[in-house]
Parts: structure tokens; C-alpha cells; sequence
């Protein structure tokens, strides 16, 4: 038989999706899938953007046409960074891709090689993980504090690398976030060892309480790049996604994406693009972090009164996920079968980790969820947490 690439041979499938078959189960509370709330999905302001776009420049949106991505949409990505963020980034520098986790791709390609030192937080996120693992990285991980990494561990980690990956805003899996202070210095500490930087940043849209702060990568944009995503904030069916870079890194993005699919589908940018120009995009945004934040606090106060008082819980000031430690020697992987048995998901931590580390962690989503679907899936996990403790 012919020999398949050396690349795919040790990769695996994403263990969310495989748990989100156990959850077609209607009975099954899933806290399982990175799932977005239908109730914030804008139908109707959708639906009228299709008509318009169909009527008004249907051959153009049904064209081939060019890499980078549709010119106003870019535009308005690039002033919505100077309105949120303060940060003035050339429409040029934008590159539309088919979904963020495309743009891990495009980039784990063009920077990449087997056995490169890759940096990810620990722990992170899934997705980037089975992304960059195609490219066989020799990975470094470097533990999560309450307020971004550890920076003695992640100077050491950094030495050599090629490549730091983050997710800086409300975390995906633990829902933490960089603080100003520890911004500036992870800034500080990639210039010290000139690696790429590769920020995600799905979720900045989605804070809820706090201080909004600017990315890392306006403080360090030379050798960076910064993912964002219309998956949280219009709809993930659209796979809309984009990646901020300078000069020669975005020169080989495009060159990266011209080999891969040509260009992201015309049709959905110009779609996404109307519907944000004829509609009130912030009180849309608005609605989303008021729903969010509920269900936050919801699970928050289920915890508080269902959970064993040894589990420990972060406290995100944003984004769609709580991330719980177990007591010692409770292992999430036994739990989630019980759970399971319950009609109650959620992701076992050790998925979240490549250094086999995380055992007695694990996800919980709280955006796709009502707040009394959440009081009822709190309770039947801990009622099974009890039953682990008793063995």
C-alpha cells in the first residue's frame, strides 16, 4: 500500500468534535462544544443582507476574486480596530480567511518546519494544537497564571524558538487574560528573542466585565500576527475569518492561501459586510456580552452551590468558557464517562495540553446553554464529582 506523509501519520482527530457525536443525544446537557448562542444569531438582518447583496451585485458576489478578501470588508475590520483598540492597521495588512482556523494553518505552513520550538500556553487551545502539529513542532508549554503566563518560564521557553502561540483575551480553554503589565512584558520578551508571535484573538469582542485592553501585537507587530474571527460576533456558519500582518509575512500568507483555496467565498464576504454597514453592529455586540455575561454568572452560581468546595473555578471577565481544577487524583477522563451515564458533557482537560499534563482539569462552555439548563447540568456533574470522591 502507498505510504501516506509522515506529517499526517501521528495526527488525531479533534477530541471536541468526537464528544459533540455523544452529544446529539437531546437528553445530553453538552458544556462540551465551543458553541456560540443561536439566540444571538441576527436571522432576519442576515436574511435582508442576502437579498440585497443577491439584487444589487449578484455576478460580482458570485465571481472569482482576489486573495487578500473583499476590499470594504477589510476597511471596516481595519476601523474597527481603531474604535475598539485604538490601533491604526492598513486595510492591506489584512488577509480574509476561511475561518481562523484556516489562518493557523496558513501560518503553521509558511513559518513552521519539523522539530521547530513552538510555545503555546498551558493550557491551550485545541484547535491551534491539531493545527500545528501537522508540521511536527518540538513544543514548549509554559503555565497559565490569573493574569497571562509565567514570564520567567516563558523567557526560557522562548530561547530558540520559532514561534509563540496565544490567545490573550478571555482564553480558550481557561477564559483567562493577559493583564496590561504582563502584555507589555511578553512584548518585551519577543523582542528579546525575535520569535514570531502568533495572537488569537476570537473572543475580544465578548468582554463582559473589566478593562478592555489592546492586544499584544500593537505593542510588538513586526514578526506578529493577529487572528480574528466573525464566527462570535455574526455567525461561525459563515467560516469568516482574518489575519493582521506586515510586509514579507503577509506576502507569504497570500501565496500560502493562493495554493490552498484561491480565496475565501465572495458571496459571504460581501454578506457579512452589508449586514454590519446596515445595521447597529455595536448593540448587536451589546446583546451578545449581556447573554453571555448571564450565563457566565449562572454557571458561576451553580458552581458555587452544587460544586465540591475543593473544585477550583476561574473567573473569566469575558468569552465563553469556565475552566475547573479537580481535587488531586480525580482524573476528568473517568469523570466524563460517568457524566456521560448522567446526560452531561464537557471537555476533558488533558486534550488541552501537549505534554500529556491536565489529567485532573477540565472546559466547561457556557454560551450555548439557558440559565436553568445550566443550574440542572451544574448539579448532575457534581453529583457525579461526589461519586468519583467516593470512588
Amino acid at each position: 500500500m502507498p505510504q501516506f506523509a509522515e506529517r499526517i501519520s501521528g495526527a488525531k482527530r479533534s477530541f471536541i468534535r468526537e464528544i459533540l457525536k455523544v452529544t446529539a443525544d437531546p437528553q445530553v446537557i453538552s458544556f462540551a462544544g465551543g458553541l456560540p448562542n443561536p439566540a444571538s444569531f441576527p436571522v432576519a438582518e442576515i436574511a435582508e443582507a442576502a437579498a440585497k447583496v443577491i439584487g444589487e451585485s449578484g455576478a460580482s458576489a458570485l465571481q472569482y476574486s482576489t486573495t487578500e478578501g473583499y476590499k470594504p470588508l477589510r476597511q471596516w475590520i481595519a476601523a474597527r480596530y481603531k474604535a475598539r483598540k485604538g490601533m491604526d492597521v492598513n486595510p492591506d495588512d489584512i488577509l480574509i480567511t476561511t475561518g481562523s482556523q484556516q489562518a493557523l494553518d496558513l501560518v503553521a505552513k509558511i513559518i513552521v518546519n519539523a522539530g521547530d520550538p513552538v510555545v503555546i500556553e498551558r493550557p491551550g487551545y485545541l484547535g491551534a494544537i491539531q493545527a500545528l502539529s501537522i508540521f511536527r513542532p518540538d513544543w514548549r508549554s509554559v503555565e497559565l497564571m490569573d493574569d497571562g503566563p509565567d514570564l520567567d518560564a516563558l523567557d526560557a521557553a522562548l530561547a530558540g524558538a520559532k514561534l509563540f502561540y496565544a490567545v490573550t483575551s478571555f482564553q480558550n480553554p481557561s477564559g483567562l487574560s493577559y493583564s496590561a503589565a504582563k502584555r507589555a512584558a511578553v512584548a518585551e520578551l519577543l523582542r528579546k528573542h525575535d520569535a514570531f508571535f502568533l495572537e488569537d484573538d476570537p473572543y475580544g469582542e465578548l468582554r463582559f466585565s473589566g478593562q478592555d485592553l489592546p492586544p499584544v501585537y500593537a505593542q510588538r507587530p513586526e514578526n506578529s500576527m493577529l487572528l480574528g474571527t466573525f464566527s462570535k460576533i455574526a455567525a461561525p456558519g459563515f467560516r469568516l475569518g482574518w489575519v493582521v500582518a506586515q510586509g514579507e509575512i503577509m506576502e507569504r500568507l497570500v501565496i500560502a492561501k493562493q495554493a490552498a483555496d484561491l480565496h475565501t467565498g465572495s458571496l459571504d464576504q460581501m454578506l457579512v459586510h452589508r449586514f454590519l454597514q446596515d445595521n447597529d453592529f455595536e448593540a448587536h455586540v451589546l446583546r451578545i456580552r449581556k447573554l453571555y455575561g448571564d450565563q457566565c454568572r449562572a454557571m458561576q452560581e451553580a458552581i458555587a452551590l452544587h460544586f465540591p468546595k475543593d473544585v477550583h473555578v476561574t473567573a473569566p471577565e469575558g468569552g465563553m468558557f469556565l475552566w475547573a481544577t479537580l481535587p488531586q487524583g480525580m482524573d476528568s477522563m473517568d469523570l466524563l464517562k460517568r457524566a456521560v451515564e448522567c446526560k452531561v458533557a464537557f471537555v476533558p482537560g488533558e486534550a488541552f495540553h501537549v505534554d500529556g499534563t491536565g489529567g485532573n482539569t477540565l472546559r466547561l462552555n457556557y454560551s450555548n446553554a439557558d440559565k436553568d439548563t445550566i443550574h440542572e447540568g451544574i448539579r448532575r456533574l457534581a453529583d457525579c464529582m461526589r461519586a468519583c470522591l467516593k470512588g
